[in-house]
């Protein structure tokens, strides 16, 4: 009994580490309406204040399944042309837990009339605890916990026009010190991650919008992997997409914007060739809310 525990909970581990490679670059599927937990830079695209949620629950149906909660806000500094604002991440898989919180600031720098460079920089924390007490507590080979805490600073750039497109590139998270019982060992170093972004927002005519748009995630230590969304937004008020991330996985996304400061979205996404799971799950779902404050939040924000 004992062995073959200890083989279910091995082959659980290659799945968890699998899985975890192919995630380590946490994305939502509706990154192209929120780029602030990638890049803090984006925060200048709006002069509103502004407030996101992002839930999603991967492989729907799985027990111990990823689950991913992410909290942002920006307030806009007018007299600079800057913003500031909080990043607040919860990721739990298994066992696994790992939560994130960083402050920002960015600036930018007018280069025309309708574009924009801008830098920003972002600090804090992340804390990772494995529970492998959970698994068997009375065998000794699971009787350590792994509690670590590490600092982290993240630096992002943007080049944008605030109706038409951006195109940025950013580390948000540069681990700078360690410390726990994990801390001592260097593979347990969170490696970095780089990301490019961009999107361009077509205005076919009054009523009708094509917005394409990217997000790659580059690290050595996993292969690169890049999402491709396409939206069409309809008077403004109804957003329909889809997604494409090049781990075989493709979304379909919806979201309502109401009075220009209130937007849901919605969508779900499910693996295709290696990546079908479909027998055993019931494919990933993401809700997302915004919500915009203040004088500027009556214009409409698509970009």
């Amino acid at each position: 009994m004992k062995f073959f525990k200890q083989a279910l909970f091995t082959g659980a581990l290659i799945m968890m580490f699998s899985a975890s490679q192919a995630q380590q670059s946490t994305s939502f599927t509706q990154y192209h309406d929120n780029q602030i937990p990638f890049n803090s830079a984006y925060s200048l695209l709006d002069k509103a204040g502004a407030v996101n949620l992002n839930s999603r629950k991967q492989w729907a149906g799985i027990e111990g399944a990823p689950y991913t909660l992410q909290l942002n806000g920006s307030m806009p500094i007018e007299k600079i042309n800057g913003a500031a604002g909080l990043s607040l991440t919860y990721d739990k898989f298994n066992i696994e837990k790992l939560t994130e919180v960083s402050v920002f600031f960015a600036k930018a720098v007018q280069l025309s009339d309708d574009n924009f460079f801008a830098a920003s920089f972002n600090a804090g924390f992340r804390n990772y605890i494995a529970s492998y007490s959970e698994v068997d507590p009375n065998d000794v080979s699971f009787r350590n916990d792994i509690r670590e805490t590490v600092g982290t600073v993240g630096l992002g750039l943007m080049l944008y026009s605030p109706e038409k497109y951006y195109v940025g590139a950013s580390l948000p998270r540069l681990s700078f010190r360690s410390l726990g019982t994990a801390s001592v060992d260097d593979k347990r170093n969170y490696s970095n991650t780089y990301y490019f972004s961009g999107a361009y927002l077509f205005k076919l005519n009054e009523d009708v919008k094509f917005k394409p748009a990217t997000l790659v995630a580059y690290s050595r230590t996993y292969d690169t992997q890049a999402d491709i969304s396409a939206t069409v937004y309809l008077k403004d008020k109804f957003g329909f997409g889809v997604n494409y991330k090049t781990t075989d996985e493709i979304a379909g996304i919806i979201s309502v914007i109401l009075n220009n400061n209130l937007k849901f979205g919605y969508s779900y996404q499910t693996g295709f060739g290696s990546a079908n799971i479909g027998k055993i799950s019931k494919g990933s779902h993401e809700i997302s809310v915004g919500i915009r404050f203040g004088k500027k939040a009556a214009q409409a924000k698509l970009l």
